[in-house]
């Protein structure tokens, strides 16, 4: 039987980890599209003839994480589309996820990420969509200060049963199965969110807002390393990727009042975080990239993006 499935894997200097995330997907998918938004680095260099059914998208700039899964879902087209990361393995479970979609009304349906050790990465994989005091208490630090308020414990659902199916506000990006025609519906990912986060939070609130349900399947289980991307950032580009999408997220979705309060404390969490890296002597990068992000926040930061076209794909087969 032939898989309905298509995988879309953005990389960005994803290195060794690609090969182990297009191996675990061999045989699984029906199709898989790579898009890789690190021209100088080119992650997948020498492994195009180990996958020739593969179709390789190569942007000449890092578009963003959104604006590259509309490109690798543009280039394929099987009824749903399986978001993974580079720095995941399909383990096992992706006909479960394909059956909880094919439920009515579910949009999409995400399963368990597991650390390299085995350890489910609760608190990541599902969430509920976030509130205004979620998003103040993130950006003030007091959720991994106090973890377990009640409304960090609500926001990353760290009271549900593993082992038991539900509905959840917002499965992770990192292993994401969505119905082709609901993606289509809402116009696929706000590429305005880049490089990354909190992309993948608004496409599940926007779907949730036009009544669709997403569902969380223990059968379904990936192995996830975790940031891998991310850490190739500097401090400036993860703080502006982090701050501005968290904003974005705010002004499109709460109340304009609430925004202003998340604004405050993103304000208040950033003075905090560059007094806490200071240092009288030694380097105080961190401490600088924090302050210099606050000051960007004061002036307006992020502005609303102007109107511009998608990026086209650029497939290309060996």
């Amino acid at each position: 039987m032939v898989s309905p499935v298509a995988a879309v894997v953005v990389a960005y200097r994803s290195g060794a980890c690609l090969e182990r995330c297009l191996d675990s997907l061999a045989g699984r998918v029906a199709e898989v599209a790579v898009v890789d938004n690190c021209p100088e680095e080119r992650s997948g260099r020498g492994l195009r003839g180990r996958y020739p059914s593969a179709a390789w998208i190569q942007n000449d700039r890092n578009l963003g994480f959104a604006a590259a899964c509309n490109q690798g879902v543009a280039a394929t087209r099987a009824p749903f589309v399986l978001l993974i990361n580079p720095d995941c393995e399909l383990l096992e479970g992706l006909e479960h996820l394909v059956r909880a979609c094919q439920e009515a009304g579910v949009a999409g349906a995400g399963g368990v990420l597991i650390d390299p050790d085995g350890r489910p990465q609760t608190g990541f994989f599902a969430r509920s969509l976030p509130t205004p005091a979620a998003l103040a208490l993130e950006a003030v630090g007091a959720n991994r200060l106090w973890p377990q308020n009640p409304v960090n414990r609500r926001y990353r659902m760290l009271n549900m049963r593993l082992g038991e199916d539900c509905d959840v506000g917002q499965p992770a990006g990192a292993f994401l199965l969505l119905r082709r025609a609901c993606l289509s519906s809402v116009g696929g990912f706000d590429e305005a969110f880049r490089p990354v986060w909190f992309e993948d939070v608004d496409l599940c609130t926007r779907l949730s807002d036009e009544g669709y349900r997403f569902r969380y399947v223990p059968a379904a289980v990936a192995r996830h390393d975790g940031g891998h991307s991310v850490a190739t950032l500097g401090e400036g580009q993860k703080l502006a990727g982090w701050y501005g999408g968290l904003l974005r997220y705010a002004r499109k979705h709460f109340p304009r009042g609430a925004g202003i309060w998340v604004r405050a404390a993103v304000v208040a969490g950033l003075g905090l975080r560059a007094v806490s890296w200071w240092r009288p002597s030694g380097s105080n990068e961190r401490a600088s990239a924090h302050l210099a992000m606050l000051f960007r926040v004061l002036r307006g930061y992020p502005r609303q993006p102007d109107a511009r076209a998608r990026a086209e794909p650029r497939a290309t087969r060996p």
